[in-house]
């Protein structure tokens, strides 16, 4: 693992003031396990530090208290933020006063440690109440027996939390922070720019690609036997046109001032190529169609084609994809084949198309 992290646990006193001011003079006296320590109060509290091992890239796990999702971030970036920060789940959205964000192995090992003090501050105060207390006095019906024992704290249970695998960095504040899934906020900033959302989607995309691709010759069988291998090549379809939808609505919207009367009454616009360049070229913009050329638009025509048939008609051709592609060597009422090469191709296509658009903006 590695360094350890600081982390502030503040219990409320569990005993009367007179015996906390006698706790914080005698702390000394308490035994805690290594990584725990008391270092001063704050009014009626007790302020304890207890370290949190860091991964071995040197991260620190958060977790959403609202939708459980574990993330982490780069424990250096994290201790240069503000103490009064508060910090964003990079899933959901949720934010809140970064303390909030305890990961359930943190919490763990925070409460054992505040645990131990517990145990021994109940204990001083038996031993103050039985002190000079005489044993089975004459003449009482009730005889007290109590045994002082000294306490020994277990070890602080350590952080074995999922190893991260990529690292990203926030465009907007530079911070480093790893996620485990699907994402569209900084820790720190809140909601990432559009741009890094669509080409993190279509990083997505490939890796499942190549995730399939990689899976062992028997798995692989059975799974293009059930259809695996075809739904997913239907699935990158389906989601490359809603990336393109997704970033070109956020651009268009920050880009012109009356976007909201150029599109009223024009439904699902940003779903339609043609419709789309013209958008932009009306409010002032270049035209897409010129700026990838023709060859790669007639292709992002055929993908977006694609993409409606098989969400509005299970993939059987019909006359309005005969239009839309009438390079089409596919027959009327046939069932319409996607494969591995044609997904890579339109990965290929609508990363340059996003590329465009991007450089649209000013």
């Amino acid at each position: 693992m590695g360094t350890d992290f600081a982390a502030f646990c503040r219990s409320r006193p569990i005993v009367s003031a007179a015996l906390h001011n006698r706790l914080m003079r005698n702390h000394r006296r308490f035994r805690m396990a290594e990584g725990a320590e008391l270092v001063g109060r704050q009014g009626n509290s007790v302020e304890m530090q207890v370290s949190i091992p860091l991964d071995d890239e040197g991260f620190l796990g958060r977790q959403c208290p609202e939708c459980s999702l574990l993330f982490r971030m780069n424990a250096e970036d994290y201790k240069a933020l503000p103490d009064d920060l508060t910090l964003w789940c990079v899933y959901c959205g949720h934010h809140a006063e970064h303390s909030e964000f305890l990961t359930a192995q943190q919490r763990e090992r925070l409460l054992r440690a505040v645990g131990d003090l517990g145990m021994q501050m109940v204990s001083q105060s038996l031993n103050r109440a039985f002190r000079g207390l005489s044993r089975g006095s004459s003449g009482c019906s009730v005889s007290i027996t109590y045994e002082s024992r000294p306490f020994y704290p277990r070890p602080l249970p350590g952080i074995s939390e999922e190893p991260l695998t990529r690292i990203r960095t926030c465009p907007g504040c530079h911070i480093e922070y790893a996620v485990f899934g699907e994402h569209r906020y900084c820790p720190v900033c809140g909601r990432l720019p559009a741009e890094s959302v669509a080409f993190d989607a279509l990083e997505a995309e490939k890796a499942r690609l190549e995730a399939l691709e990689a899976l062992p010759g028997e798995t692989k069988a059975l799974l293009r036997e059930q259809g695996g291998f075809t739904r997913n090549w239907v699935d990158t379809m389906e989601n490359l046109v809603g990336v393109v939808e997704a970033l070109a609505s956020s651009l268009f919207r920050a880009a012109v001032p009356n976007a909201d009367d150029l599109l009223r009454g024009k439904g699902n616009v940003f779903q339609r190529l043609d419709d789309t360049a013209d958008l932009f070229v009306a409010a002032g913009y270049a035209d897409l169609r010129i700026s990838l050329g023709p060859d790669t638009w007639q292709r992002l025509t055929e993908t977006w084609a694609t993409r409606h048939l098989f969400t509005h008609n299970d993939g059987v051709v019909d006359q309005k994809y005969l239009t839309r592609v009438p390079t089409s060597t596919a027959r009327l009422g046939q069932r319409l084949v996607v494969t591995d090469d044609m997904c890579r191709r339109a990965l290929d296509d609508t990363k340059a198309l996003c590329e465009a658009l991007v450089a649209l903006s000013p």
